[in-house]
């Protein structure tokens, strides 16, 4: 049996840059309310604020003449820093963890007198990481009875050793890293280049890296020269909702189909709710489009930076809402500037490459979603089993019980994966199922106690590993994928007939296996009275040398057999240029669209094997199973494609045939 080379996954690299990224944002994200607080104090009570207080903006004396302190002063210099320090050596080593970091934080503080942003983010980890490492020197070693003593004074003798390090060791280290990163924005800004990380930061945010550049570098920065100068440029270098506004109104105006229509929803969700992830898959659909956004990135900080604007604190989520909320009192002018004249810029760039753009189904979001109507709420088993990135993998997790616990996961687990547990968690209560618990979360916090997962699919390879007992979903758009319907069909049937097969997610779709679940291969009665495969549509050696002329062969078969006429064979090609059909395991299935059924006579397989591979988009292919189903007719066929290439042994005997007779002794109950 010739062996699949699995090729390493061409996003390793980009998921181990989004870990990394995802890690350092995972520590601001969950504290966002409490910069919102300082930033709302700031903003009001200082002594250039809307409402002067002298004790709560720590300006001017008392009565005796003592220097008021304020809330301003110790909630960025203590509150904050502890809080991220807490937060990364919670997630590390738990609340232990949690409270060791923040221990050594304390040094890091005290000894640089600056916001310890940065060296927080450093020390939580850190403490939390090396306690860890202390434990598990004496785990199982203690007697009964000291537990406490040894684990309370452990904590506290290495914290307070670290909060020396921190004091001594880390905290010039880090004072020096946070002047000269100061320095750099400032030579930016003052030399007019800061406009340029716009290159950088447009590009990083549709790749899921948005947070992590937002939250895990950006805000760090930003706070510390806000603290200086009362507002920060830098809060709205990845915030700024124009850019993707830009791009979601030139969909509006000249997209086509889907694109079109779903745009005014998206733009509304991006601009008024601030979640940016939304446009996100218009500009992955269209990666030129990549160029409006940094031109409208540019444009806006350009803006900024001539006007001197800032905010006074981040703006989370991205909305207008929070940017004004959060914008500096002399900057409204500028800050309401720099958002209009980057979607303006983002708009004109995008509407010109979505006007004179060539090709008629890259640029529309119905290339993407609509075409794969026709498995709406059918992928059930053959899904399950034949793709995503366990393709043809025999060990995919099966679930075996009612679906109950349902989470959607991105990058922050707060804006996309919120708007598309709404929507689902909608669909299901209408479907009837009111008790199944929809949640959001970011991957980061994923724990394997979920029944299913979704997330978008450039994310699902980060997911995986800590899930891996759920079922898992991946979408290219949460606001209305078609995923949501299966997911809904997947709850009816294991919530009323029982265990129902996986369904790994990928960007490769497959007409999928019927409603009632697992049972679908179950011998029935023959289809139309007659085989769906018969001998004369295998062929044990194709000839052709390329994916369009085996799709070509492979109609050809189903021509012969009088079950399609010839545009079905187009339709399969139309498919095929949509989504791929490769399965995993040396398969690939083509068929037509769902328009496409009219146009199907009678229900038919064909099978064409091709001994040394020929290339499937990247992929080796050994076998082309051309499937046309009338009715719900194919969805029984695939649910038995499914069972034989899911078993390493049969796929081993379908390689070594050597007559037609044994390829249909394998595919018996296709005819069943």
């Amino acid at each position: 049996m010739a062996t699949e080379t699995v090729a390493k996954p061409r996003t390793s690299l980009r998921v181990g840059v989004q870990k990394f990224g995802t890690f350092l944002s995972g520590m601001i994200m969950p504290n966002i309310g409490a910069f919102i607080a300082w930033g709302l104090i700031t903003a009001l009570f200082i002594e250039k604020g809307y409402i002067p207080v002298p004790q709560l903006g720590g300006f001017g004396t008392n009565a005796e003449g003592v220097a008021n302190v304020g809330l301003v002063g110790p909630m960025i210099t203590y509150l904050l820093p502890l809080l991220i320090a807490y937060t990364g050596g919670k997630m590390v080593y738990d609340v232990r963890g949690g409270v060791v970091g923040a221990i050594g934080t304390m040094g890091v503080i005290v000894g640089a007198g600056i916001p310890m942003f940065i060296g927080a983010m450093i020390m939580g980890p850190l403490g939390g990481w090396t306690i860890k490492q202390l434990d598990r020197l004496w785990d199982g070693k203690i007697r009964p009875g000291f537990e406490m003593l040894v684990n309370n004074f452990s904590a506290g003798i290495w914290g307070a050793a670290l909060a020396l390090l921190g004091f001594y060791g880390i905290s010039p280290l880090v004072s020096g890293f946070s002047k000269g990163a100061g320095n750099v924005v400032q030579f930016l800004v003052d030399n007019g280049l800061l406009p340029l990380t716009s290159i950088f930061i447009e590009p990083a945010k549709v790749l899921f890296l948005n947070n992590a550049i937002n939250h895990g570098v950006l805000t760090p920065l930003g706070v510390q020269q806000s603290l200086e100068q009362g507002k920060s440029i830098l809060f709205l270098l990845e915030a700024n909702p124009g850019p993707g506004l830009g791009i979601l109104l030139a969909y509006m105006f000249f997209g086509r189909g889907a694109a079109r229509a779903s745009a005014p929803g998206a733009a509304i969700i991006h601009f008024l709710g601030g979640i940016h992830e939304i446009y996100f898959p218009y500009v992955l659909m269209k990666p030129i489009l990549i160029l409006a956004a940094i031109g409208g990135g540019m444009t806006g900080i350009a803006t900024l930076a001539l006007t001197n604007s800032g905010l006074v604190a981040p703006a989370a989520p991205g909305s207008i809402i929070a940017v004004i909320a959060q914008t500096a009192r002399d900057s409204y002018f500028g800050v309401i500037l720099a958002v209009v004249l980057a979607t303006t810029v983002s708009f004109l760039i995008a509407s010109l490459i979505l006007r004179t753009s060539k090709n008629k189904g890259e640029d529309d979001l119905s290339a993407a979603t609509s075409r794969m109507e026709a498995m709406k709420g059918k992928k059930s088993s053959v899904s399950s089993a034949l793709v995503g990135e366990s393709g043809g993998r025999s060990d995919v997790a099966v679930l075996t019980r009612p679906v109950q616990n349902i989470v959607f996961a991105c990058d922050a687990g707060m804006g996309s994966s919120a708007m598309g547990a709404s929507v689902l968690r909608n669909k299901i209560k209408a479907a009837g199922f009111p008790d199944v618990k929809v949640t959001n979360s970011a991957i980061a916090n994923l724990s394997d106690t979920y029944d299913v997962v979704v997330t978008h699919q450039d994310l699902t390879e980060r997911a995986q590993p800590k899930t891996s007992s759920a079922v898992h979903y991946s979408v290219d758009n949460f606001m209305n994928s078609p995923k949501y319907d299966e997911i809904v069909e997947l709850v009816k049937t294991s919530n009323t007939d029982g265990p129902a097969a996986a369904h790994p997610s990928s960007a490769a779709e497959a007409e999928a296996a019927p409603s009632h679940g697992a049972h679908a291969a179950e011998p029935g009665a023959a289809v139309g009275g007659k085989g769906v495969l018969l001998a004369e549509s295998v062929t044990l050696n194709g000839t052709a040398r390329d994916r369009d002329s085996a799709i070509d062969e492979a109609g050809q078969l189903l021509l012969d057999r009088g079950a399609v006429d010839v545009s079905y064979v187009h339709a399969m090609h139309e498919r095929e240029e949509s989504v791929s059909t490769y399965m995993g395991s040396f398969l690939a299935i083509p068929h037509g669209t769902n328009d496409a059924k009219d146009h199907i006579k009678h229900s038919a397989v064909s099978i064409v094997r091709y001994p040394e591979g020929i290339d499937w988009g990247g992929k080796q292919v050994k076998f082309v199973v051309g499937v046309a189903g009338i009715n719900n007719e194919h969805l029984h066929i695939l649910s038995s494609i499914a069972k034989i290439f899911t078993n390493k042994a049969q796929v081993a005997q379908l390689e070594e045939a050597t007559t037609v007779e044994e390829v249909l002794e394998l595919f018996g109950k296709v005819n069943a």
